[in-house]
């Protein structure tokens, strides 16, 4: 068994990266991710690797899309207003279908908000990082060391199809210490890359990268092509954990990241007044685990709750899922405040009852 070593969430981002063959780095300041930038600009020229910060946030993505349409495998990382300026890179890349990884550690809005931890990047991850028909895998990790094993199966993920995944956490998670666990693993069987720019080689023609179709038919084949993508991810890569749901259950929570370890508290302290809850916690936002809910709908008295540190964004995704069959009820802080098991659990007793 490997060591474990207590190490702050932004740098094991940085060293999961590094283990998982990034090559290239392309990144620019912003609180709560700085680190991440700061540790592969410590280790990435040491071990003869790209780090380069960008004059901004629009140029570092756009170094994404160069370096990607070369087939090496590249990271950026940022926080929350930094994304949005990185937004229509992240859709040419999409367009383009190169593969690379996007870190993004949430903090407080709109604007420039706070830099406490938030989760309000839900609709923006999920719902289409920019403009066009397109998704993109997004994982949210709930602890440093699922989030280290993440970044292995997020560079994978976008190798296998082609495609930029997010990793989204939030400002706790980047900011606090735990130990983890670099283990050894074998990652996917991938095919070559023989659609990268990468020099002619032994091929009679260039590879092009590109995401511009001046044909109407010509687009829409494209975005046929790339929606019959998404539908298999959606089919083989979504993820997810049941938790206290091996019987009936009086309220189920749905909350993901660090949300989901304050919930995982709730189930103890109702247990204690005799409520039993359940939990759903989301490992991919995107695809969103329906399936979960398919096998919970039966198991709950009184429905679900989406908890969230938002004004309610993952609670339409669940509202979609349950589809009506049970109610589906929202507790959120937002602005950066961190729902407390206290106020979470007097949410739940007001809708199951109980003594307070």
């Amino acid at each position: 068994m490997a060591q474990k070593v207590l190490m702050k969430g932004n740098e094991a981002i940085g060293e999961a990266a590094i283990r998982s063959g990034c090559q290239c780095f392309f990144g620019y300041p912003i609180t709560p991710q700085t680190e991440v930038s700061a540790y592969m600009s410590k280790k990435m020229p040491k071990i003869g690797r790209v780090f380069l910060q960008a004059e901004s946030e629009v140029a570092a993505i756009n170094m994404v899309y160069g370096a990607a349409g070369t087939g090496v495998r590249c990271m950026t990382s940022s926080s929350s207003p930094g994304i949005s300026l990185k937004a229509e890179g992240v859709s040419y890349i999409a367009g383009a279908e190169l593969p690379c990884v996007i870190i993004n550690i949430v903090r407080g809005g709109p604007g420039l908000g706070s830099i406490q931890p938030a989760q309000s990047d839900y609709f923006q991850a999920t719902k289409g990082l920019g403009h066009g028909d397109y998704n993109m895998p997004v994982y949210a990790p709930s602890s440093i060391q699922e989030m280290v094993d993440i970044i292995q199966e997020a560079f994978d993920v976008a190798d296998e199809y082609r495609t930029p995944v997010m990793v989204m956490g939030d400002g706790m998670l980047g900011q606090m210490m735990e130990p983890v666990e670099f283990k050894e693993r074998e990652g996917r069987k991938l095919k070559e890359k023989t659609w990268a720019a990468n020099g002619l080689g032994d091929r009679t023609e260039h590879n092009v990268i590109n995401s511009l179709y001046l044909q109407p038919e010509a687009l829409e084949r494209h975005n046929n092509k790339l929606q019959k993508k998404y539908a298999l991810i959606k089919e083989r890569e979504v993820q997810y954990e049941i938790y206290n749901v091996d019987s009936e259950c009086d309220l189920i929570m749905v909350s993901y990241g660090t949300t989901s370890r304050i919930c995982k508290n709730v189930i103890n302290a109702a247990k204690a007044k005799g409520i039993k809850l359940g939990l759903i916690r989301p490992i991919t936002l995107w695809p969103f685990p329906t399936e979960a809910f398919e096998k919970t709908i039966n198991l709950t008295k009184h429905g679900y709750i989406s908890v969230e540190m938002s004004a309610g964004q993952m609670v339409e995704d669940v509202k979609l899922a349950v589809s009506g069959r049970a109610p589906v009820e929202f507790y959120g802080r937002t602005g950066g405040m961190v729902p407390t098991p206290e106020e979470i659990l007097n949410k739940v007793m007001e809708i199951v009852g109980g003594e307070k």
